[in-house]
């Protein structure tokens, strides 16, 4: 299990440049991020898709994202296929700390990986969010179809009004629940088809954008 989250140079290079330096307000206009840096830490992480040692965790320079990297993500179905392994899942719960006086919310979250997909077969990423004691989770689902054979991107966005925000005042683990699911499907279930949130390097970034808004003075 990783519990260490140095951020590289390198990585928070790449993610700084990529990434808007502030959050949307409610009011259309942007707030900035808290000047001190944000801290996650991995309190546990479970699940088929990410075994002990293959799940790490970074924040980038301008506290408005964070990545979790995974290196052996990969669901499939067909041919001789386990049949157990159609489904992966990974869970992921992580302990952030923030500066005083603010709260944040993921306001997206962007998914890529590699699917072979035979004609007939299906794939399907899927990921939900909620922060410990809350009776409210995100859910989005993303469904691709045989035949494919090649990367995948999929991005979950979520209206401002509609963010989940950290509570004020007290500390609440936040929860990601991600999930690659395979169906070979009648007409090719002699052939195998499957899905990776990974990379041919090995691994692949999944990055969460975070929203930043300050907590009511009490």
């Amino acid at each position: 299990m990783t519990r260490g989250l140095l951020l590289s140079g390198a990585v928070a290079a790449l993610l700084t440049t990529a990434l808007p330096a502030q959050a949307a307000t409610s009011s259309g206009g942007f707030e900035d991020p808290p000047p001190d840096k944000i801290v996650i830490k991995v309190a546990t992480v479970n699940g088929s898709g990410c075994p002990a040692g293959t799940t790490a965790v970074a924040v980038s320079e301008d506290n408005t994202a964070f990545t979790v990297t995974y290196s052996d993500y990969l669901a499939q179905a067909g041919g001789g296929s386990d049949p157990t392994a159609f489904r992966k899942n990974c869970q992921l719960n992580l302990i952030v700390h923030v500066p005083q006086g603010f709260t944040y919310a993921i306001a997206s979250a962007d998914y890529r990986g590699f699917a072979a997909l035979q004609s007939g077969a299906t794939g399907t990423q899927r990921a939900s969010y909620y922060f410990q004691g809350s009776p409210n989770t995100a859910s989005r689902s993303h469904p691709f179809n045989g035949p494919y054979n090649d990367n995948w991107q999929a991005t979950d966005t979520t209206d401002w009004a509609q963010l989940v925000w950290a509570p004020c005042g007290v500390q609440r683990n936040f929860n990601i629940n991600t999930e690659l699911r395979v169906a070979a499907g009648s007409t090719s279930a002699n052939k195998v088809s499957f899905m990776t949130m990974d990379s041919t390097d090995g691994d692949i970034s999944t990055v969460y954008h975070l929203a930043w808004k300050e907590c009511p003075e009490t």
